[in-house]
């Protein structure tokens, strides 16, 4: 089964969940995902804008067999969960397995083999949740901690200070997959969110129904409290059992965490002819897709790249290598690897290496002209400014 995310990079740019990353999307690698002979056919909940997109999806990787669910307005996922739950295709005792749709996971055989598992240990009650072992300390996803793999605790987004101890204490990311029974939905809602579990029922009940999809009543579905599965259901019962894993896990909500799936993937995207030399070092565009682009900035010791600014796109950058020196406006300061920083659109800026060492970024570029033509430049050792 399959919750669909909506989380879009900015207003006017595509969500996520469809962004051609080079002959693959997000919806397509979760879909794929699906196919596994552990899975029943799956159940997309999705926004009415998306269902010609999402069936488009369905239908390059060859899957006949689905439902949609259609919300008719945003009200969070707890909603969302609900309303899939409840449609009357699934049994009552049927074990879901919610997946976001911006999710990549690597290494599906041992998440395959986890969902196979705990099949038998769901109840008309519980909820298992699944945990990513952390890598780093991130202050990016939220985290929960355990008690003989019974959630004890759980922490939203912590500062990376905080995040430390909570790794030195054995916590996980929360990935946000969630693994229980129908009835174990509906018993948690009438129990903890009586509003939602009311109107998200009368919504299922008076949906419209055609060709594989339901249009979930609009009336009734407004009136649902919006609220997260997270805040609604999981703060509030006691009876969450975790699924650890060890494996490796982006949850691609954030540019950051886009740039750094480039970085760790950068061979497939390598071509000699994208790369481009400048007096302060070089650069390789790794991958042009719609309104953004990908790059890697490889700048040399003593390399500094001109004063500038853009009228025409925003740039993400992830430092990979090195620790530049980072003008933003009239700040300055020194990034690390790992370190992210956002540069908006008009904001004057410049990279400088000052070390030994050479310095690698990881850039996003987002905007609607994404040429070298788009540099407005103030100041330039190189003598570049006209």
């Amino acid at each position: 089964m399959l919750e669909q995310d909506f989380g879009l990079s900015k207003k006017k740019h595509q969500a996520k969940q469809f962004i051609n990353f080079g002959n693959w999307t997000l919806l397509g690698k979760t879909l794929e995902r699906v196919k596994a002979s552990i899975f029943d056919a799956p159940i997309i909940s999705t926004n009415a804008k998306y269902l010609r997109q999402v069936k488009q999806h369905l239908k390059k990787h060859k899957i006949r067999k689905y439902k949609i669910v259609l919300e008719p307005a945003k009200r969070n996922t707890a909603p969302a969960i609900l309303s899939t739950a409840l449609i009357k295709d699934i049994p009552n005792e049927q074990p879901l397995m919610f997946l976001a749709a911006d999710h990549l996971i690597e290494k599906v055989g041992l998440f395959n083999k986890a969902i196979k598992k705990n099949q038998k240990k769901l109840t008309q009650n519980n909820i298992f949740i699944f945990g990513i072992k952390p890598t780093m300390p991130s202050s990016e996803f939220g985290y929960f901690l355990t008690r003989n793999n019974k959630v004890s605790r759980f922490i939203e987004k912590p500062k990376e200070s905080k995040a430390k101890q909570i790794i030195s204490k054995k916590g996980y990311w929360n990935s946000g997959m969630f693994y229980l029974r129908k009835d174990s939905i509906i018993n948690n809602f009438k129990k903890y969110q009586p509003n939602i579990y009311r109107n998200c029922n009368k919504a299922v009940t008076k949906a419209k129904y055609k060709s594989n999809v339901y249009y979930l009543n609009k009336q009734a579905f407004t009136k649902a409290t919006a609220k997260s599965f997270d805040y609604a259901i999981l703060e509030k019962t006691k009876d969450i059992n975790a699924i650890k894993l060890d494996i490796p896990w982006s949850d691609l909500g954030s540019w950051k965490e886009i740039c750094k799936m480039y970085g760790r993937n950068k061979r497939h995207y390598y071509k000699k002819k994208n790369v481009f030399h400048r007096p302060w070092g070089s650069y390789v565009n790794l991958f042009n897709g719609k309104e953004f682009l990908i790059k890697e900035l490889y700048v040399k010791p003593k390399g500094i790249l001109s004063l500038q600014k853009h009228h025409h796109r925003a740039e993400h950058w992830v430092v990979t290598d090195g620790k530049p020196k980072i003008t933003l406006n009239k700040k300055y300061f020194t990034m690390k690897p790992d370190e992210t920083i956002f540069i908006p659109l008009g904001a004057i800026h410049r990279i400088e290496n000052p070390y030994k060492k050479p310095v690698k970024i990881i850039e996003a570029q987002v905007g609607s002209i994404l040429k070298e033509t788009d540099i407005v430049r103030y100041q330039d050792v190189y003598g570049r400014v006209k």
